[in-house]
């Protein structure tokens, strides 16, 4: 059916085993990237570092994670819900409304040291035994830690691999 704009409103919804087989919802073999954001406040100040920065202070942190993997039966490569379950569990408690310089291992509080720290702890999460069959090759590709909206860190996986 059509309503007065034209647009098409669903008479039925498919269902499982009976408009689509199970054996359909996966499309193909690939390795795929997903992608999801997250914001956190801190506060850091910088070590050995002359210019505003040596000064305790606060960002609005956004970091972007991308991770492949093969999807599984159902089409899919990670639960978007399972990405947000580790950040939170196994990433965020470090970073979120701290003082960095405490909370992180020791280092300078560099957008460069901590999207390395970032990528892996992530990592690490997914390599665990009950994630690992759970996300079928599933690897962090790259992380994205924004410091401001213009200014931001990266570490991929084929520069964490090298040396």
């Amino acid at each position: 059916m059509k309503d007065l704009f034209g647009f098409h409103i669903v008479d039925q919804l498919q269902k499982i085993d009976i408009d689509i087989n199970r054996d359909e919802l996966k499309y193909h073999n690939k390795r795929v990237l997903v992608s999801k954001q997250f914001t956190f406040d801190a506060a850091h100040h910088l070590h050995d570092y002359e210019g505003k920065c040596k000064n305790l202070h606060g960002h609005t942190y956004k970091v972007i994670f991308g991770i492949s993997g093969y999807t599984d039966n159902r089409g899919l490569v990670i639960d978007f819900g399972d990405i947000k379950d580790i950040w939170k569990k196994d990433i965020e408690i470090y970073l979120d409304h701290k003082y960095l310089n405490e909370t992180l291992p020791a280092m300078n509080t560099t957008a460069e040291n901590m999207v390395v720290w970032i990528f892996e702890k992530m990592e690490a999460a997914l390599q665990k035994t009950d994630n690992s069959q759970k996300y079928s090759g599933a690897r962090v590709e790259y992380v994205q830690l924004f410091e401001t909206p213009t200014s931001y860190a990266e570490a991929r996986r084929e520069w964490m691999t090298i040396e």
